[in-house]
């Protein structure tokens, strides 16, 4: 039984063989690989493209239930080899039977858990991380409320993605190959709430802080409690909480900020109160969006460029992560503020082994995932903003007042998905034809082209037939000209 005087239960290596493949290259030798077996008459049906690039997931219970649910638990102790892991949940109405079977999966496998409750994603980094041990957490994130799903932690930062585990995850329960196990394997209840609010609260200067009003809307997800628990140690801060108490049923709105219709309310609740800063989270807590004092939505882009260009002014000239669709904005910001821009493609995962190694100090998405050299190399909704009220209490300034330069100087379309009936790598062929040179284009994740005065990327989704465009220019007036130009030849 795993307990504080056990030592650590540490999962096992991956295989020293495994291949990092492009997705396309992927499906092709997993396609070649399953055909050239007899097929298994007795194998489980499971819907395999509930096996995504970055987790687990699927419509509940039509694609993933508790069947599927426990012998992803048992394939989890198979393919990792551990004895022990951190379990945890979000609140969706799914999720307890859901969290029951992954666990008795784990237990029947041998594996001891620790059950860390109902939790925000980031709360399970922190018990992942300082537990030092492999985790699950039965969660989907910002989907509708239907879903079901998982995401799994190695070792902190490395999590199981499409080219590392899950699809031997798949492979396992499909073949039902799980190793025989040699005990059974017992539960343990862990808190470890009170450490996760010292850890979030010692990231910040808490006595620089200022005066300042917040509107902050957890949607019914995962992050109210714990926010309301992080926001009573900040006696200058003045909260007004939306939607704070976790609830499966959604009876307010959706559980992804990015949509518009989703922060329509705070965005004028904002405006209404005359708040200097709004804050949103998904349903799981590990994104974070901000309203800035006019009540406007600021986009990822330009909040990775203010808090990379923040975090160099505390630790100078270190390495900053950002994904192929981010605006100019962080790029110049960065390099301006004496620190080093790396690229990388999209995804948790990626960016956490990414920033692992190099030991960059940040890193962001511009779909509102922040990633921190001090939480771990993870992902967090909380700890972004914290940072942002500990900046506009030491700038002094308004948060409409730092994006505006970025606003005027960089036009971004925003990400702009578009359904297709063809082969979505055929397509980003004809699309590097068409508006590339040879060598202003790149491939680390969909096509990228680059001009002097506009650039794009164009990437699938990992989970339906989309393309997502998002195409920056210097000017309005060549932003739409070429967001239009860019688009019509996609929906040709």
């Amino acid at each position: 039984m795993c307990s504080d005087c056990r030592p650590a239960c540490s999962p096992g290596a991956l295989p020293s063989n495994l291949l990092f493949l492009c997705s396309r290259n992927a499906i092709f030798e997993l396609t070649k690989s399953s055909n050239s077996k007899q097929p298994n008459e007795n194998a489980m049906k499971v819907t395999p493209g509930i096996f995504k690039a970055y987790d687990i997931r699927g419509i509940y219970p039509d694609d993933l239930d508790e069947k599927v649910a426990h012998a992803i638990g048992r394939a989890f102790v198979t393919f990792l080899k551990v004895d022990c892991v951190v379990v945890g949940r979000d609140m969706r109405l799914s999720s307890p039977s859901m969290f029951e079977a992954v666990t008795r999966g784990l237990l029947e496998q041998g594996a001891d858990v620790i059950n860390i409750g109902m939790v925000s994603t980031d709360q399970y980094y922190y018990a992942c991380a300082t537990l030092d041990l492999p985790g699950i957490m039965v969660t989907a994130s910002h989907n509708p409320k239907q879903y079901s799903g998982c995401k799994m932690v190695k070792q902190m930062p490395q999590l199981l993605s499409g080219d590392e585990g899950i699809q031997d995850l798949r492979r396992i329960v499909e073949e039902e190959s799980f190793a025989t196990p040699t005990r059974q394997g017992s539960m343990t209840e862990k808190d470890l709430s009170d450490g996760f609010i010292e850890m979030v609260l010692g990231l910040i200067d808490v006595s620089s802080l200022g005066q300042l009003k917040v509107v902050a809307d957890t949607g019914n997800g995962m992050v109210g409690p714990i926010l309301e628990r992080v926001f009573a140690s900040l006696p200058s801060i003045d909260l007004t909480g939306m939607y704070l108490d976790p609830d499966g049923n959604l009876p307010n709105h959706g559980l992804d900020p990015l949509q518009p219709e989703n922060r329509a309310e705070l965005q004028e609740r904002v405006r209404r109160d005359g708040a200097d800063v709004g804050f949103a989270f998904d349903g799981d807590g590990d994104r974070f969006f901000a309203i800035d004092d006019r009540g406007a939505f600021v986009s990822g882009d330009y909040l990775t460029a203010l808090l990379g260009q923040y975090f160099l002014e505390r630790t100078p000239k270190s390495k900053i992560v950002h994904d192929v669709r981010a605006s100019w904005a962080v790029r110049d910001l960065i390099t301006q503020a004496g620190g080093t821009p790396l690229m990388e493609r999209v995804g948790h995962a990626f960016f956490k082994r990414r920033m692992s190694r190099e030991d960059a100090i940040f890193g962001g998405e511009v779909t509102g995932h922040y990633y921190f050299k001090d939480f771990f190399f993870a992902d967090s909704g909380i700890v972004p903003a914290l940072i942002i009220l500990e900046m506009l209490s030491k700038k002094g300034a308004k948060l409409s007042e730092l994006v505006a330069p970025l606003e005027a100087k960089y036009h971004i379309s925003g990400e702009i998905n578009t359904r297709i009936s063809v082969d979505p790598h055929d397509k980003l062929k004809d699309i590097a034809e068409k508006f590339g040179s040879g060598d202003n284009v790149e491939w680390l994740d969909g096509v990228s082209v680059t001009y002097d005065d506009w650039h794009f990327n164009v990437r699938p989704s990992n989970t339906e037939p989309l393309l997502r465009l998002n195409l920056e220019a210097t000017s309005k007036a060549l932003m739409e000209k070429k967001r239009d130009e860019v688009l019509e030849f996609i929906r040709s």
